[in-house]
């Protein structure tokens, strides 16, 4: 039997597709990640489908769209999170030795869930300092910054002896800032902190600048085109949004240097994963994916901080492989892929067949240049909760093609007359709404038609 990979996803909390060297940004430098890309493959365009911590999460793991794992918010969904068909429990029964190390936020409590050999975890968001994490089942404090502590785990996990072949899910803090979550989903920022950083890299990147990008606009300028956003922006104003809004960040420059200075302790770690994948001769047999769990917005159409929406900023994601036995270096896809893409192609590199219930696809014809039938679309989906509220009535489902996005506001009243529509091609920045226009008539019907097929898909219809 041929000698069967080890698996490695590593998942960033909170990371723009731009928020890494080689993904573009202005300033940051993540030498290890980028080494990821250099030496594999870059995808440049990956998207998640519900573009928020917990349902983007199942997501991953189950291979499926929201609608059909039922993990459609933050709220506490602890026993669905016992229940999801993690791509972990085919993994054993094919042979895995499995671990999860991080967050896991499906379901705000720490405890160990199905389909892990070796878990390590903490209750709801954690904390960047001192963290307590839950060790197979029992708890305990821990000194020190908790990207740091994890780095050591995870190295830890990879060095020692293993009679298997194996799977670790590494899923990182970093860099979303110390918050207190309710049980219904309301989130606040942690008074004794927000966006923390290990204390050597206080001084990186300062005085360094984001540059602004054409859709960073003013509310104002924003409505002119997405009327759908005028009453939420007015309720940003209520008092009971207020109380949200004043602990949390809002795309301010320092915001985005404090995210740059947390995302330097993880690239630190892999650095040291590469180097212990090196020192025990695992390192060519091992498929690495790093990605994040959802996108961010720093001020683009208005929004921040925020990450629930369909625009670019909020769906893609940083998507990155390595396994030189499958992946040639320095490859670039272009081609439309989704999260759920990573379950059913490590369930099929480790000798199984992904269930019918996977809706993802393996990505192993991309990576042999075969794009044949490969999707043309993909379907984002959101559901008004109730962590933020400004954004009650903000339901969506979204169709996003190679060239067009259609976005249709479900629950707001005269059907589609809120709805936008955009041109990618010619608009990336997502500024001209082509909802209301004559000589787009046919695509705009061409789009909902095809949203139909894909709901109802999702649906398993």
């Amino acid at each position: 039997m041929k000698k069967r990979p080890n698996f490695l996803v590593i998942l960033i909390d909170d990371l723009r597709y731009d928020e890494f060297g080689a993904g573009g940004h202005p300033y940051m430098k993540t030498p290890h990640v980028d080494r990821i890309a250099h030496e594999g493959a870059l995808f440049d365009r990956a998207f998640h489908t519900t573009p928020i911590c917990s349902p983007n999460r199942a997501s991953i793991v189950t291979g499926q769209y929201a609608s059909r794992h039922g993990i459609i918010d933050n709220v506490a969904r602890d026993a669905a999170s016992h229940r999801l068909p993690n791509y972990h429990l085919e993994l054993q029964r094919l042979g895995y030795e499995t671990a999860h190390i991080g967050k896991w936020h499906m379901g705000n409590d720490g405890m160990p869930r199905p389909g892990y050999d070796y878990w390590v975890a903490y209750d709801g968001h954690g904390r960047l300092y001192d963290p307590k994490l839950c060790h197979d089942g029992n708890y305990q404090e821990h000194k020190g910054y908790i990207t740091d502590i994890m780095n050591a785990m995870a190295v830890e996990f990879v060095r020692k002896r293993h009679d298997k072949p194996w799977s670790l899910f590494f899923a990182h803090k970093a860099v979303h800032p110390d918050a207190v979550q309710a049980a219904d989903g309301t989130l606040q920022i942690d008074k004794q902190g927000g966006y923390r950083v290990a204390e050597r890299h206080q001084d990186l990147y300062n005085g360094c600048v984001f540059p602004k990008k054409p859709n960073m606009l003013t509310p104002a300028e924003v409505v002119k085109s997405k009327p759908v956003w005028a009453e939420a922006f007015e309720m940003k104003k209520s008092a009971k949004s207020r109380a949200v809004l004043d602990a949390l960040h809002s795309g301010t420059q320092e915001e985005i240097r404090l995210r740059a200075r947390m995302m330097a302790a993880v690239d630190e770690g892999v650095g040291m994963i590469f180097d212990a994948l090196e020192r025990s001769a695992q390192l060519e047999n091992t498929f690495i994916v790093f990605l994040g769990d959802n996108g961010f917005f720093f001020g683009e159409h208005g929004l921040g901080p925020e990450r629930r929406f369909a625009y670019e900023e909020g769906i893609r994601s940083p998507f990155l492989v390595r396994y030189p036995r499958k992946v040639k270096a320095g490859m670039r896809v272009k081609d439309l892929v989704i999260c759920q893409d990573i379950a059913p192609t490590l369930i099929e590199l480790a000798g199984g067949k992904p269930g019918a219930q996977i809706q993802g696809r393996s990505l192993l014809p991309l990576f042999a240049g075969r794009r044949t039938g490969w999707r043309r679309s993909f379907l984002a989906e959101y559901w008004a909760e109730n962590a933020m509220p400004w954004l009650v009535g903000m339901t969506y489902k979204a169709v996003r093609t190679d060239r067009y996005k259609y976005i249709h506001w479900v629950n707001r009243g005269r059907a589609q007359e809120l709805d936008e529509l955009y041109d990618l091609d010619k608009d990336p920045f997502e500024l001209k709404n082509l909802n209301r226009s004559k000589p787009h008539a046919g695509v705009r019907a061409k789009l909902r038609r095809e949203l139909a097929r894909l709901v109802a898909g999702a649906l398993g219809l």
